[in-house]
C-alpha cells in the first residue's frame, strides 16, 4: 500500500491506523570506564512487522563496519558483545578503541515507513597512567626552574595539580598566603609549574597528580633544592687563577732573560756540527 493511499484512508476512515516503524533510546550519549560492561539502547517504540531486521554498525574516524548483521556478531564483537531484548546491543570488557558512533538501524517491510535508524554515541573512559615528572634536583637562587608533568594514556585528557610537601600548589601563587614569596605559573592543562625566580623557601619534595573523569595517578616525589650563589668563593677563585696565569708568565720571561731557551737551541745544534767536521775528515 503507498503512502499517498495509506494517507488517504487515514483521512477517510480516522479508525484505520497508518503505522510507521519508528526508534527511541533511553540513552543516545552512554559513557562508561575502560573494562567495563555497556548497554547501547535501542527501542523499537511502533511497529507492525512481527520480525523486523535489526542491525548495528560503528561508525569510527569516518570508517563503517558492521557489529551485528544476518543475526550474528561481527569481529572481535562475536565473544563480547549480544543483543537484549530484541535490538539493544550490549558490549562487555569496553576498550578505548569501543569510543565511536554506533548506528541502530531496522528494516520492518510491512510497515507505512519501512526503515528507521537512530545514532547513539559511545564514550569510553580511560584512568590516567602514571605521569612523568621532571624536577630539576638543583637550582641557584634567583634562577628560572621549570619542572613538567604529563600522561598520555588517560581520556578525557588529563588535567594536572602540583604539590610541594604533600600540599597543593594553587594555581595562583598569590592566592595563597604561605606562597606569597613564590613566584610560578602552573598550567594545568599542559602539568608544565615554572618558578620565575627561585628563593631558599622554594626547596621541597615535588609530586604530580594527573586527573580525569575515570580517575587519577600520581608520580613519586621528587627532591628540588634551592642554594645561594658562593659569590667570594668564585671571585676568590678567578683570583686565584690570574695570580697562576701571572706567574707562569713571569717565569717564562725570567727563562728567556737569563737565557735558558738560547742554551738549549746552541746545544741542541752542537752534535749536528760535529757531525759534520767528521763527514769532512
Amino acid at each position: 500500500m503507498s503512502c499517498a493511499i495509506s494517507y488517504y484512508l487515514l483521512f477517510v476512515f480516522p479508525g484505520c491506523r497508518v503505522s510507521a516503524v519508528e526508534l527511541t533510546s533511553s540513552n543516545t550519549k552512554p559513557v562508561v570506564q575502560e573494562f567495563q560492561s555497556v548497554e547501547l539502547s535501542c527501542i523499537i517504540k511502533s511497529t507492525v512487522t512481527p520480525d523486523p531486521r535489526i542491525e548495528w554498525k560503528k561508525i569510527r574516524d569516518g570508517e563503517t563496519s558492521y557489529v551485528f548483521f544476518d543475526n550474528k556478531m561481527q569481529g572481535d564483537f562475536a565473544t563480547r558483545a549480544e543483543i537484549l531484548s530484541r535490538t539493544s546491543l550490549v558490549i562487555k570488557n569496553t576498550t578505548r578503541m569501543d569510543t565511536a558512533t554506533y548506528r541502530c538501524e531496522v528494516a520492518a517491510p510491512l510497515d507505512t515507513k519501512t526503515i528507521d535508524e537512530i545514532n547513539i554515541q559511545l564514550t569510553v573512559q580511560v584512568k590516567p597512567m602514571t605521569p612523568r615528572c621532571t624536577v630539576p634536583k638543583a637550582v641557584p637562587v634567583g634562577k628560572t626552574a621549570s619542572l613538567h608533568c604529563h600522561e598520555n594514556e588517560g581520556y578525557p585528557k588529563s588535567t594536572y595539580s602540583w604539590y610541594r610537601n604533600s600540599e597543593p600548589l594553587s594555581p595562583d601563587s598569590k592566592s595563597n598566603a604561605k606562597l606569597q614569596n613564590s613566584s610560578y605559573t602552573l598550567n594545568p592543562t599542559t602539568g608544565t609549574l615554572v618558578f620565575h625566580a627561585v628563593h631558599k623557601g622554594d626547596t621541597g619534595r615535588y609530586s604530580c597528580i594527573a586527573t580525569n573523569d575515570a580517575g587519577f595517578a600520581k608520580c613519586e616525589e621528587q627532591e628540588m633544592e634551592v642554594y645561594d650563589l658562593n659569590i667570594g668563593g668564585i671571585i676568590g677563585g678567578v683570583l686565584v687563577v690570574l695570580a697562576v696565569l701571572v706567574l707562569i708568565t713571569l717565569g717564562i720571561c725570567c727563562a728567556y732573560r737569563r737565557g735558558y731557551f738560547a742554551n738549549s737551541k746552541e746545544s741542541g745544534e752542537s752534535p749536528g756540527k760535529n757531525q759534520l767536521i767528521s763527514l769532512q775528515r
